[in-house]
């Protein structure tokens, strides 16, 4: 996972595992496009001139990420998050809005009755975030974000020639004065809660390590005055990050005193639209509760059939007690947990794990595997502090390119002590997990696949649930195909993987809406999921800079394991795993319950 600034015409933060030249952006929808559209209706035309006006406009509006998606007609720009800047973004959500109710969705093509429904939430989304949440008053996150990847945006993917980026970036590193200096009007110290502040003024000069990493060792490519420019512009960047590093230290930091608790009635509002999903707040607590238990009965299980006949295990009954069954399954765990890679080894060990996980995936057909390049890279510094490792595939408008599975480096400040809990929570096993979750076939699988859907709106659109639930799904699938020849650390561990998953969203309710202190976080953490003290301290962390975001692993892989089974009764003993799999992947990541209503001929709702 990896947190993203999506269009600052919609002032609001798209959270998801993966994200997806020259030209603007295809308007072809998928009635327009697909082979078995016999006819396209006034309304399919209708909409295919409102999806046009949404991503050449919104796109327009918001150029980082705009460039994230692989259209670089605004590479030399910069988003607007003035007020004045945000209201013109609103003035445009509402326009669209307007004309999206305009149109009979009832008379659409099913594809576009889901790309409606994306669009109509996603505006909603917006304009509820401006004027309800108002992250743009509260979370520096928002800003740190946008510095930074309006560098590495451009930076990291070859899709043009290096002097022709570096022209980009020397416009952009131009105007990232004035977004700072909008940061430092918009935010009000008085509500940024102190987490915020703490982590944004930790990331902060991550912006300066773009410079060394990617515009310096490049800038000989430039000549006369677009070398010139350049330098002057990345002394212009070095001087304004230092002037807003000084602010975040000694007025953001100081005076921040905001609560990053939401409270139920904007979670609840919140959840709606980040999700886009059928299951309430009530029921999402009551099935991950209940998976819970189911998940732990589960490890002991396995745990038993690991201490069998093991000198000093503790005693394993049939029946046992809530004690015997934790200290069970500790000590089984311990056992995975003493066969862990070095400090300096784990991205080598993750690129083993990688090979073995694409071999595995090919030689069980469980799903069609694509060539696409990945590559496992250290995750850039400014992006470092809120997740151990994310997929980053590049945007749908650009082919080709490799996807990144980014792994942080252990921090050199930290302790032994430190450095071992960290290793003993992302031991060999857990990393084979990670990496199933994050590239294959997770993340960047389902990428991949994604990508080929033809509408672009759907691209741009993607579903975070269905994206996270996918890898959450996967790492169970590739499990009950014998991954690791059936190994029962192997699994215990994967367990333990999906127990986080679960665990993540009853602590997103927990701290949100229930106002759960730190010791109740963490004996859901550590206790009852068996993670480790620095695993867990940096989930409490992630758990107030972020809401409804935790609840996408367990919400999307429900609704992935329901979708499933659904297909299994409808479809019999002509059911496939991999045509399923495929199948389920060919729709363009929409929310689960709309690919589900796809494949399954459901009605669209």
């Amino acid at each position: 996972m990896r947190q993203t600034l999506i269009a600052a015409a919609l002032a609001t933060v798209l959270l998801a595992g993966c994200g997806q030249g020259n030209p603007a952006p295809s308007t072809d929808t998928a009635a327009a496009t697909s082979p078995t559209a016999d006819v396209v209706s006034e309304a399919d035309t209708a909409f295919a001139a409102l999806s046009k006006r949404f991503l050449e406009e919104g796109l327009a509006l918001s150029p980082v990420y705009a460039t994230g998606m692989g259209d670089h007609r605004f590479d030399a720009e910069l988003d607007d998050l003035s007020p004045e800047g945000r209201q013109k973004a609103v003035a445009w959500a509402q326009s669209l809005l307007a004309d999206l109710a305009k149109i009979d969705a009832a008379q659409l093509s099913r594809e576009n009755q889901v790309d409606a429904a994306i669009l109509r939430n996603q505006l909603e989304y917006g304009l509820w975030d401006e004027a309800v949440l108002q992250r743009w008053a509260w979370d520096p996150q928002s800003y740190s974000s946008l510095a930074g990847g309006a560098i590495y945006s451009l930076m990291a993917r070859e899709f043009a020639p290096m002097p022709e980026r570096l022209v980009s970036a020397t416009a952009r590193m131009e105007k990232l004065p004035a977004l700072l200096a909008q940061a430092r009007a918009n935010l009000d110290p008085a509500r940024v809660p102190k987490t915020h502040a703490e982590t944004v003024a930790r990331q902060n000069r991550g912006v300066l390590s773009l410079l060394d990493t990617f515009i310096l060792p490049n800038a000989g490519q430039l000549e006369g005055e677009q070398r010139a420019r350049l330098d002057a512009a990345v002394a212009t960047v070095r001087a304004a990050v230092e002037e807003h590093q000084k602010w975040l230290d000694e007025t953001l930091v100081p005076n921040a005193a905001g609560d990053f608790r939401i409270g139920a009635e904007k979670y609840d509002q919140q959840l709606k639209f980040a999700l886009n999903s059928s299951l309430s707040r009530q029921e999402i607590r009551q099935r991950a509760e209940a998976e819970l238990a189911r998940v732990r009965d589960e490890m002991y299980t396995v745990a038993r059939g690991v201490l069998k006949d093991r000198a000093g295990a503790p005693e394993t009954p049939e029946s046992p007690s809530e004690a015997q069954r934790q200290a069970a399954i500790e000590a089984a765990l311990e056992l995975a947990y003493a066969e862990k890679p070095g400090r300096t080894e784990v991205v080598d060990f993750a690129k083993h794990t990688l090979d073995v996980a694409t071999q595995f995936v090919r030689e069980k057909d469980l799903v069609t595997v694509p060539n696409d390049p990945v590559k496992i890279i250290l995750m850039p510094e400014f992006q470092r502090g809120f997740s151990v490792a994310y997929c980053d595939s590049p945007g749908p408008l650009d082919k080709g390119l490799d996807t990144y599975y980014a792994i942080s480096p252990i921090p050199d400040d930290w302790t032994d002590a430190q450095v071992d809990s960290f290793l003993r929570e992302y031991n060999n096993y857990m990393i084979h997990v990670l990496s199933i979750h994050e590239a294959m076939p997770g993340h960047y699988l389902e990428g991949v696949h994604s990508a080929e859907h033809p509408s672009t709106l759907r691209a741009v659109l993607r579903s975070g649930p269905f994206a996270e639930g996918w890898a959450v799904y996967t790492e169970r699938m590739v499990a009950d195909a014998g991954y690791m020849d059936n190994s029962p650390l192997f699994r215990l561990t994967q367990l333990k993987f999906y127990a986080r998953a679960v665990a993540n969203a009853i602590l997103d309710q927990g701290v949100h809406v229930d106002n759960w202190s730190k010791e109740q976080a963490m004996d859901l953490m550590v206790r009852q999921t068996f993670q480790q003290e620095r695993e867990a301290e940096g989930k409490w962390v992630r758990a107030q800079l972020s809401s409804t975001q935790l609840a996408t692993y367990f919400v999307g892989a429900q609704e992935h394991f329901d979708a499933r089974e659904a297909a299994k009764a409808k479809w019999g003993e002509a059911f496939s795993l991999k045509d399923y799999n495929n199948r389920m992947l060919s729709y363009g990541a929409p929310p689960v319950r709309f690919a589900r209503q796809l494949m399954l001929d459901e009605p669209i709702r």
